[in-house]
């Protein structure tokens, strides 16, 4: 029997690993969030939209193969997201340009967002929404995290109604605590920062706790923050303490760095 019901709303693409890796993997935040959380045993609903193309087609089937449920993702007119990346030999990505595609103005729908209010927890990926469902859910009495760092448009950065915000400082010094005293100061229960190497910092405004990495043969670190939440999340709902969510989130992005791509799936050639 599955633990809790998680939902993850937004975005989806196809990443291209350009040469000398040469291939493509299915990602994005919230693709990537839905499918650790089944990994991890959780009932997993993915909330968000594809075009009707090749693409669009392979992240819907590999979804449902990775126990996803896909009863709510949405067909729209035009294309499938993609993001062009370059892997350097240190293992980091850089990304050189990203199509949000018909991830780009999708909504869930009044009969989608009935089906999130009855979820124990809901992850907002990238959004275009100006943090409507964020605020809808939450009025709703539905917990809700987002990960901050993947909407950079100001119109999209708000944290009202987050039960737990997510956001990545890297390592420079005093960066995460910083970022972890402005998202508290905006008044969000519980915050969490990613730190690279440093590993990661959790507060709820009372204790602050902290976790480094687990060492691990680095083969690509695309989608190693989207797992860490997964396992951060499912930790939580699941009522342990604060320094075993850092560390159950520390441990699934661990593994996710040593294979290409946000979790383990065959590639297609570029």
């Amino acid at each position: 029997m599955k633990s809790f019901r998680f939902a993850a709303v937004g975005d989806n693409c196809i990443d291209r690993f350009r040469p000398p890796v040469a291939q493509s993997l299915v990602g994005g935040n919230a693709v990537n969030v839905a499918v650790q959380l089944a990994r991890l045993d959780q009932a997993s609903f993915y909330f968000g939209a594809v075009g009707p193309d090749a693409a669009g087609r392979w992240i819907r089937e590999l979804l449902a193969q990775n126990g996803v449920d896909v009863g709510h993702l949405k067909e729209r007119d035009g294309i499938t997201a993609y993001t062009d990346i370059d892997v350097l030999s240190s293992g980091e990505r850089v990304f050189l340009h990203e199509d949000f595609g018909v991830c780009a103005g999708y909504r869930p729908d009044a009969d989608d967002i009935a089906v999130l209010k009855t979820m124990d927890h809901v992850h907002i990926g990238w959004m275009d929404d100006g943090g409507a469902l964020r605020r809808t859910l939450a009025a709703a009495g539905v917990s809700v995290s987002q990960d901050i760092s993947v909407n950079a448009d100001p119109t999209n950065l708000g944290t009202g109604g987050l039960a737990i915000a997510f956001a990545s400082a890297g390592s420079e010094d005093g960066a995460a605590d910083r970022q972890l005293e402005r998202l508290l100061g905006d008044g969000v229960p519980l915050a969490v920062v990613t730190r690279g190497s440093k590993g990661s910092i959790v507060s709820d405004g009372v204790g602050r706790f902290e976790a480094g990495i687990r060492a691990v043969e680095v083969i690509d670190t695309t989608g190693a923050g989207d797992s860490f939440i997964a396992g951060f999340l499912a930790a939580r709902i699941a009522g342990k303490p604060l320094p075993d969510c850092l560390a159950a989130g520390r441990d699934q992005a661990a593994a996710t760095c040593t294979h290409i791509g946000g979790f383990p799936q065959d590639a297609r050639p570029l």
